[in-house]
């Protein structure tokens, strides 16, 4: 094994002409270092010991002791050397958008988009009440068919099956939307069952509404819009919160259904009129009650959006309901 050592006197080792700067005129002892490349304009080589591509050695002489501040700002809440007030940082970058470093992360939301509770409740009750207008309509329609029209009433007398296939129907179609909840969530599907049972009830309350002279019906129909509208106006700016009736309201129907079947048997017209009363009492706290459970908000029960077909027949119900009752006492006081 050999062993390297260097000439004496020169601090080199053999081969080594001077030190290993990288350049091929000052190290013969290597071969060129990328002889085809050419050397770089901009940076020659150094020379005397400097090399230009580095700043210059500090002009004081000696290097600065410990803890030296170049002179430029100094690091934040620190005071500058040979001063006596307190640095004062350079004002703050303007953001991309006009704003400073703490960006509002919410400036590029876009806005017009509220998807909020409050915003698909709106919806839903604007869906609602357009679905219960349609309804109304096509039973107005169907009663003053009935009305006024002697054609139709001849025939609807001699065809009175007519009549019960609609009851029918209409029960049928009742307890169908209100056990099946895929049936009336379901589109169009819940349409079509509604617009079934929508006709049904209208030819039910067309032929009842002919045994009735022209002017009661009227008069019904007009008390039961302006009823309607109170409550409904009532049932929106309440505090009180009816939604917790529920327990109270289906005794309360119980105890109809018992009244009717009396009413049944018993011809007497107090007893009809007091039916009819706590009939039109009970539907008309109904209406605030399914009225406020299509609000939400603040109530302690609601209605899902997606139960708009349910909702506008639980008004709808309640509608008729006042009116037939409206309807029995006009004619009951007029007797």
């Amino acid at each position: 094994m050999s062993t390297w050592q260097q000439t004496p006197g020169t601090g080199y080792y053999p081969g080594q002409q001077g030190p290993n700067t990288g350049y091929p005129s000052q190290n013969p002892g290597y071969p060129p270092q990328n002889p085809g490349y050419p050397p770089s304009q901009g940076y020659p080589p150094p020379q005397d010991g400097y090399n230009p591509g580095y700043p210059p050695a500090y002009p004081g002489g000696n290097p600065p002791a410990a803890g030296f501040v170049p002179p430029m700002n100094p690091p934040y809440g620190q005071v500058p050397p040979n001063s006596g007030t307190p640095f004062t940082p350079p004002p703050m970058q303007a953001g991309m958008y006009g704003t400073s470093y703490a960006e509002d992360p919410m400036q590029d939301e876009i806005k017009g988009f509220d998807f909020s509770e409050q915003s698909i409740r709106r919806g839903f009750i604007r869906k609602v009440y357009a679905i219960l207008m349609v309804q109304l309509l096509i039973t107005i329609g169907f009663i003053a068919l009935f009305l006024f029209h002697p054609g139709t009433k001849h025939w609807f007398s001699r065809h009175t099956y007519v009549f019960y296939i609609a009851l029918i129907a209409t029960f049928v179609l009742l307890i169908a939307m209100s056990c099946c909840s895929n049936l009336r969530r379901q589109a169009p599907m819940n349409y079509i069952f509604l617009l079934l049972f929508t006709v049904a009830e209208g030819i039910v309350l067309g032929a009842a509404s002919s045994t009735y002279q022209v002017d009661a019906v009227l008069m019904a129909a007009g008390i039961t819009a302006v009823v309607c509208f109170a409550l409904t106006i009532f049932a929106f700016q309440t505090k009180w919160d009816f939604t917790l009736l529920s327990g109270v309201l289906f005794v309360a129907v119980i105890i109809l259904l018992v009244f009717s079947i009396a009413a049944f048997f018993v011809k007497a017209k107090i007893f009809t009129l007091i039916y009819a009363s706590l009939g039109a009492l009970i539907f008309s706290v109904y209406l605030v009650f399914d009225t406020q459970l299509m609000m939400g908000g603040k109530h302690k029960y609601s209605i899902s959006p997606e139960e708009y077909i349910f909702a506008a027949l639980n008004l709808y119900l309640d509608i008729v309901n006042i009116f037939i009752y409206i309807l029995t006492i006009i004619a009951a006081s007029r007797d």
